[in-house]
């Protein structure tokens, strides 16, 4: 199993299922939805979520995903390639929902509900 994470508040993780797919904020507007590895995504929750209350990591199985999920590189010539999902996900595809709360300075950690995933 390998999995692969999003940073979203709660209330679009509810709005989702009562929706009944997850289309994120850049699905619309960029075409697809970021995602992380667990090595990434606590330096993109530093960078774009700083001190930001309320949110949750979706952790999503990949091989369970219906959509293409691509690994792409945010810049040209960045070593690093974040997994992108190129259409609504599915609900069935996110194994486990985190409270992702930040550190009292506002910066992150990896849950251990995360880091125990494999």
């Amino acid at each position: 199993m390998s999995i692969i994470l999003h940073i979203t508040t709660r209330d679009a993780w509810q709005a989702a299922q009562v929706a009944g797919a997850y289309r994120g904020d850049t699905l619309d507007t960029a075409g697809f939805i970021h995602c992380s590895t667990p090595a990434q995504v606590v330096p993109v929750a530093d960078a774009y979520y700083r001190g930001q209350a309320g949110l949750v990591l979706l952790c999503i199985e990949e091989a369970r995903v219906q959509a293409e999920i691509r690994y792409e590189s945010p810049a040209p010539g960045a070593d690093t390639r974040y997994p992108h999902v190129y259409g609504p996900m599915n609900l069935d595809a996110v194994v486990k929902v985190v409270d992702f709360p930040p550190n009292s300075d506002g910066t992150f950690a990896l849950p251990a509900e995360v880091a125990d995933l494999p």
